[in-house]
């Protein structure tokens, strides 16, 4: 078994063979070099590369996404199991950490008290701590927690500089997308019930890779 920094650039070299192959199979599929960069991370997550295909990017919603990042904003996501998929080394340069709310003490009350989803709670205090401001947000699991945090910007309770909306499931997932796609929000996200965490947290790697 190969340990330390041998492993590192063994690890290094499958990605970067793991790329060509997906660059490849994408064919005659065009899209920015920016964008390109975040669906050929996207299919290397998922080992789909027609539903990388699927993403969509609103008008400047990667440099927005870039410029969060390089200002030091934290990444706010829904889940742990996003904030686990985000790699330190794509944020500690810019300072910026990656805080999920899901599980604190806090959160579980106010779930309690107004019967909301521990995930919409979470989100809910990040936007009364003024977290959500300038912030990339991620949201990867939890459709109540997407809708919830636009529901906050129609309040003017939140003003993030770019929502990743990638849940999923077949309660809520795609009603929420829809609604990102049609709101004013620079996002990235897919009209489908198709989504998860490993894809929010690989969008943000990416977007951590292009601001570096």
């Amino acid at each position: 078994m190969i340990h330390g920094p041998d492993a590192t650039k063994a690890g290094d070299a499958i990605t970067t063979e793991s790329f060509r192959i997906i660059r490849g199979r994408l064919g005659s599929f065009t899209a920015p070099p920016e964008q390109m960069e975040l669906i050929i991370r996207v299919a290397h997550t998922t080992g789909d590369v027609e539903f990388a295909k699927t993403i969509l990017f609103s008008l400047g919603s990667i440099q927005a996404g870039i410029a969060a990042l390089r200002s030091g904003k934290p990444v706010i996501v829904d889940v742990g199991m996003v904030k686990a998929g985000v790699r330190g080394r794509e944020l500690d340069p810019f300072g910026s950490g990656c805080l999920c709310l899901l599980d604190e003490e806090e959160t579980i009350a106010l779930a309690a008290r107004e019967g909301i989803t521990r995930s919409a709670a979470a989100f809910r205090r990040a936007g009364e701590a003024g977290l959500l401001d300038g912030s990339l947000v991620a949201v990867g699991n939890a459709p109540t927690a997407l809708f919830e945090l636009m529901s906050l910007v129609e309040a003017g309770k939140a003003s993030p500089a770019l929502v990743i909306g990638i849940p999923v499931g077949f309660v809520g997932a795609l009603e929420s997308k829809e609604a990102l796609a049609k709101s004013a929000l620079r996002h990235i996200t897919n009209l489908s019930e198709r989504g998860g965490s490993p894809i929010a947290a690989a969008l943000v790697n990416g977007l951590g890779f292009l601001a570096r």
